[in-house]
């Protein structure tokens, strides 16, 4: 299967849940990612907002709220096209769509926070395998970030629905395999 035919049937997959599954499966996917991240110095997480039949990212940002952990969201960038920014975000943040309609936080200069003050990335995906290889929707926005991070000091967790895992995502030369993938079942770890 190519990746458009594969993305969709995926992205079809996930949209079929239902609203009590898309619920549960959040709380459930919070939860676990919270457990990983117990032991660790985390003050910075940058996050989605979910799109699409994603897994919903709203549990996990109040649970991080409550645990006063700042949580920033990604913004397309203005002027480099295909980059991300990531911009503080609170219940306060002024919100827009950006060109896809997802929301994003309005451009704030004094908002944005360098990659580098990022303790963890949890990125969205279509797909993903056993080898931690992730498939997005393919702009490569979040390829071309994770090219630019320092995975050492910043964690990158992949977040999806179980359904979501495939034998072996067809991967390309840019794509960036990622460690740790949490779904609402099992905490993926991968050398």
């Amino acid at each position: 299967m190519d990746r458009k035919s594969l993305r969709q049937s995926i992205r079809k997959q996930r949209n079929a849940l239902t609203r009590q599954q898309q619920e549960s499966f959040s709380f459930q996917g919070a939860s676990r990612i919270l457990d990983c991240l117990k032991n660790k110095q985390v003050k910075t997480v940058a996050l989605y907002l979910s799109n699409d039949g994603e897994l919903d990212t709203t549990p996990l940002i109040e649970k991080l709220w409550e645990k006063s952990i700042r949580v920033c969201l990604p913004v397309l960038h203005p002027f480099n096209k295909g980059q991300l920014l990531f911009l503080h975000y609170d219940g306060k943040s002024k919100m827009r769509y950006n060109k896809y309609g997802i929301a994003e936080p309005c451009l704030d200069i004094r908002n944005v926070i360098p990659v580098t003050e990022l303790d963890v990335i949890i990125t969205p995906l279509v797909a993903f395998d056993c080898h931690g290889n992730r498939m997005g929707m393919g702009g490569g926005y979040y390829d071309r970030t994770l090219a630019n991070v320092d995975l050492v000091t910043t964690k990158v967790i992949g977040f999806a629905h179980d359904c979501q895992q495939i034998s072996k995502v067809p991967i390309e030369s840019w794509d960036v395999p990622l460690s740790t993938i949490v779904t609402p079942s099992t905490l993926h770890q991968f050398d």
